[in-house]
């Protein structure tokens, strides 16, 4: 099951309700769920991430949640959302999981927000492992066209990721390292777009089609997605 959800940041027990269909609380043994943070999230933060899964262990007895780090520590894994090249992430990820012995039977997946598509990218693209389903809670599968405000701590940091995509989102010293520009989806420069964005055009098969992608996708029987662009998510073209 593939299900993508749309939900503003606040609103946890719709997040958390979604987990749990997946999570099959009733079971005596549950199946691992694996959690991929947002941009400007960390993989424990106690007000975000480490908070849903603290009451996902709460409520489903026994389960084992990893929720995915990239880098050391909180700051490294901050960072890694903006600036860590997102195939690169894809590659970690697949062997932090490919590692771990309590996931070796499969699991269940919960993204959020560009922790969504990371997911999808590793089924498409991380040969060893299984994942049973997946939820994406307010994933960009079709890229995104403008940049969020952001508040708090974080403002200077947006500051920066905005001007550099304003820059110029397709020039390869920023499509190197900056994640935002890697599923910057510009409407109006498609050929550009295709020819020089080098995460998101791969995965959504738009320059042409990767039949292994495919394969790894029919896993999902049934696919639930609400405001979605297009229904066909094994492909997810424009």
């Amino acid at each position: 099951l593939l299900c993508h959800c749309h939900s503003s940041t606040s609103n946890m027990k719709f997040l958390l309700v979604c987990c749990l269909l997946v999570a099959l609380s009733e079971a005596s043994d549950p199946v691992p769920l694996v959690l991929w943070h947002g941009m400007g999230d960390t993989c424990c933060n106690p007000l975000s991430m480490g908070r849903i899964k603290s009451q996902i262990e709460e409520k489903v007895k026994g389960i084992y949640v990893f929720s995915i780090q990239i880098g050391s520590n909180f700051v490294d894994d901050e960072l890694s959302g903006f600036f860590k090249n997102s195939n690169e992430q894809i590659d970690i990820v697949c062997e932090q999981l490919s590692q771990d012995p309590k996931l070796k039977n499969g699991f269940n997946a919960m993204g959020f927000s560009q922790g969504g598509q990371f997911l999808r990218a590793l089924v498409q693209r991380c040969g060893n492992i299984t994942m049973h389903n997946l939820i994406s809670v307010g994933g960009q599968h079709q890229g995104v066209y403008g940049f969020p405000k952001c508040i708090g701590e974080k403002y200077e940091l947006c500051d920066i990721v905005r001007r550099l995509l304003n820059e110029g989102a397709y020039i390869s010293e920023i499509q190197k390292d900056l994640v935002q520009a890697e599923y910057w989806h510009d409407p109006y420069n498609l050929k550009e777009y295709r020819e020089k964005c080098v995460f998101l055009p791969d995965i959504n098969q738009e320059n042409s089609v990767n039949p292994d992608y495919k394969e790894k996708c029919v896993f999902l029987p049934d696919i639930n997605q609400e405001n979605s662009v297009n229904p066909d998510l094994r492909y997810f073209p424009d």
